[in-house]
């Protein structure tokens, strides 16, 4: 039995901008599972339809059409036994202002009928590195303790499934060492994740298998590794000072100084770096690497190369 199974899930939304077209499909036939003990990503740049897929599998929004389970439990007809098997980080800083941390995570316990369970919370609180703010009030905490602390309560339950919804959004280098850490040890021992994220070295990293999201569809669904291998060349990364001339320029990605070719054999390696010396520009810091998983993302979104979904 999957942990998380979709089925053709669908969903529109009305459309007030555009009366000639009065429906917005955010997802559009939307199927795959996730197995039990997986590390899963979900990608897609924004308006994809990944936060509509969370919100549904969540329960704080209905398909249009298809279902949704979480370890067999239908999160419509089933909500509660679903809800009970999820315990999911949302994109948002949500938190009450009036208690402090173990104060909230003893609140979140009782959504769920949970008592007697300070062991768990003080282990929480420890991961996590919130053990000095457990007695602290939630409005006094940074942005990054918050995150911490929802962290926290969508694990107080102990959930088969773990879903996070763009965890590291704009948190610490520490922050980010702690979670992934903690979630490592969690699906090491045996917990379902489910992850969304921008910061695509952390899919790579974490995650075994991965969805790519364009336009509410899937259109890559592959074990990471494999998404790698199909990716179309070696890239040549090299710096520079001065604006490349528009040829160039429409075949390079480009990140301030940083400029990256995709460089399939050594002869185009050479023909680019003979374009530069041409144009009267200087490569510094000139290396030759393996294509990324941003670099894969890059080409499936721009339909450079197709992936069997």
């Amino acid at each position: 039995m999957p942990a998380i199974s979709f089925k053709s899930v669908s969903k529109s939304y009305p459309n007030a901008k555009h009366q000639n077209s009065p429906v917005v499909r955010a997802l559009d036939e939307v199927s795959f599972d996730i197995q039990p003990g997986e590390f899963f990503g979900l990608l897609g740049p924004n308006g994809a339809g990944k936060t509509s897929l969370i919100s549904i599998l969540a329960g704080l929004s209905r398909a249009s059409s298809g279902t949704v389970t979480v370890h067999g439990s239908d999160v419509v007809l089933d909500y509660a036994n679903a809800r009970r098997k999820l315990g999911i980080v949302p994109q948002e800083l949500v938190f009450d202002p009036f208690f402090t941390v173990r104060e909230a995570l003893h609140i979140q316990s009782g959504y769920f009928s949970i008592k007697n369970n300070d062991a768990w919370i003080d282990e929480l609180l420890d991961s996590l590195g919130l053990a000095d703010k457990a007695n602290a009030n939630m409005r006094q905490l940074s942005g990054g303790m918050k995150r911490r602390v929802l962290v926290a309560q969508a694990l107080v339950h102990k959930p088969q499934v773990i879903v996070l919804d763009e965890p590291t959004a704009g948190v610490d280098v520490e922050l980010r060492q702690t979670l992934w850490q903690f979630i490592a040890k969690l699906n090491r021992q045996g917990s379902t994740v489910l992850l969304t994220t921008h910061y695509l070295e952390e899919a790579e990293a974490l995650c075994s298998r991965i969805a790519m999201l364009k336009q509410g569809r899937v259109v890559a669904l592959a074990q990471t590794s494999d998404l790698l291998k199909a990716a179309s060349s070696n890239v040549l990364r090299f710096k520079i000072d001065s604006e490349l001339p528009l040829e160039l320029a429409r075949q390079a990605r480009i990140t301030g100084r940083i400029v990256q070719f995709p460089a399939h054999n050594a002869h185009e390696i050479e023909q680019y770096l003979a374009a530069i010396r041409e144009a009267g520009l200087v490569a510094e810091d000139v290396e030759i690497r393996k294509a990324d998983l941003e670099d894969v993302f890059l080409d499936v979104m721009s339909g450079k190369v197709g992936i069997a979904a």
